[in-house]
């Protein structure tokens, strides 16, 4: 027999990433992602706060609300294709829809709580908050599993003026964003043509496609850099 669970958030995440292709893989991969998080008023949440200012990290736990659906299988972005369970992946596509981030905490001011290195959506529910605790959280020895480990080094991402005037034409008429889209997309393994949405053109030059818009782009391996050329 089904048993069901009823929880109600305890604020909202406020970004401006609004739509799932803009979210970073994991928020510490774009530390310069900032957000918002707000308190539900009525709550005496205000006390709840207290002694939230003497830490640097916090565990956020929140719902995938963008997502109605859950797999068994995933392929996880950094296993060759390969396919794993969803309870050994950090995948969105989860049974009950529950996440869990660790942010930067920056401050908090009566019921909103600021932090950086965030990787939920605008609306996310939040279910709790925790504070990080490296006694306790970090386990340095830990087996990683299928996951390796493989250190990602995190590209800069340049974009030429000529591709910039291209994207605010089509984020005024679209509504898409395709420059956080390119940063989200490009920041980690920029080169990697087995993503299904990366191809190579010709030498460094590589071709980045969402939807019905294509974005062209040059990697620097030695200076870390990813040139946003063209897009179209």
């Amino acid at each position: 027999m089904e048993k069901s669970v009823i929880i109600k958030p305890v604020g909202y995440v406020r970004s401006d990433l609004k739509e799932r292709y803009e979210a970073p893989r994991q928020g510490t991969m774009t530390a310069a992602t900032g957000a918002v998080i707000e308190l539900e008023p009525g709550c005496n949440f205000e006390q709840a706060l207290t002694g939230l200012e003497g830490f640097s990290h916090l565990w956020i736990i929140y719902i995938f609300h963008k997502n109605d659906s859950w797999k068994p299988m995933v392929t996880p972005p950094r296993n060759g294709g390969k396919k794993v369970g969803v309870f050994a992946s950090r995948s969105p596509h989860r049974p009950n829809r529950t996440g869990l981030s660790c942010v930067k905490y920056i401050k908090h001011e009566g019921l909103n709580i600021y932090i950086s290195g965030s990787d939920m959506l605008d609306g996310t529910p939040v279910l709790d908050i925790k504070p990080y605790l490296p006694y306790s959280d970090s386990f340095p020895e830990a087996a990683t599993g299928w996951a390796g480990e493989r250190v990602q080094v995190s590209y800069e991402i340049r974009v030429a003026p000529g591709a910039a005037e291209q994207a605010a034409v089509i984020k005024e008429k679209e509504g898409q964003n395709l420059l956080n889209y390119a940063r989200v997309q490009l920041s980690v393994n920029p080169d990697d043509v087995s993503r299904k949405r990366v191809s190579i053109v010709e030498g460094n030059r590589y071709c980045l496609s969402y939807r019905k818009w294509r974005i062209y782009y040059e990697v620097d391996i030695n200076s870390g850099t990813v040139h946003v050329s063209e897009i179209r």
